[in-house]
């Protein structure tokens, strides 16, 4: 039997588009330019293998989209304290929508503000944002 799913991605994004706030790249680069980062954390959803290839935001905080809701509940055993700050969290991923559901799911645990950049690294990268190469953590001695 086929399933019949009832809810698809096309209504979920439309529904998380209406309620977060989306970032274009330029105003994403532009926050990022004004050194907010002591109020602002950018938030990479993006699978490791993604930012190894292409590249990363400087100093954007790497979370799998797999465990963003774990990372942000400070009830969890896996909640990290970068997201128990009160600072505006900029989610992105490869095209913008896998940020959308996050920026809308992460809203939805009660983080705020949160936010989304619009076509997400492509767009971030095409506008002429700054990428740095994906860096292994070394090993400790």
């Amino acid at each position: 039997m086929t399933q019949h799913i009832t809810r698809g991605i096309k209504a979920m994004l439309d529904e998380a588009n209406a309620q977060i706030e989306t970032l274009s790249a330029a105003e994403a680069i532009a926050v990022h330019q004004a050194g907010a980062s002591a109020d602002v954390v950018i938030v990479d959803i993006r699978d490791p293998r993604e930012i190894e290839r292409d590249g990363r935001i400087p100093g954007a905080f790497a979370c799998t989209r797999g465990m963003l809701e774990f990372w942000i509940d400070p009830d969890s055993p896996y909640a990290k304290p970068v997201f128990q700050g009160d600072k505006k969290f900029v989610f992105y991923c490869a095209g913008g929508l896998r940020s959308a559901l996050a920026a809308k799911t992460a809203q939805d645990m009660g983080l705020k503000p949160v936010a989304h950049i619009a076509g997400g690294f492509a767009a971030w990268r095409d506008a002429g944002g700054p990428v740095e190469a994906w860096l292994p953590k070394q090993p400790k001695n």
